[in-house]
């Protein structure tokens, strides 16, 4: 798929921002969960206890950052970040 099949080099910028939001969203989850250990938040239909909701949490911050670091570097590779 060329840059040009789905919106062009925008869709870099699109999803980086929705990298960082579910960065952001399941780590303030996960701080949330250390110290509110019932509190479950966006997972608590996940079960399993504390420790499964909180590696499920884990896993999604690392997967918004990794999203969001993708997203930067191919748009930097366009010339669309210096």
């Amino acid at each position: 798929m060329t840059d040009s099949t789905f919106g062009g080099p925008m869709k870099y910028d699109i999803l980086q921002i929705a990298g960082a939001i579910v960065m952001v969203a399941f780590a303030q989850g996960a701080i949330r969960l250390l110290f509110d250990h019932t509190d479950t938040g966006f997972l608590g239909w996940l079960g399993g206890g504390f420790t499964v909701t909180l590696a499920a949490h884990m896993a999604l911050v690392a997967v918004g950052v990794l999203l969001t670091g993708w997203s930067h570097t191919r748009a930097k590779a366009l010339g669309r970040r210096s």
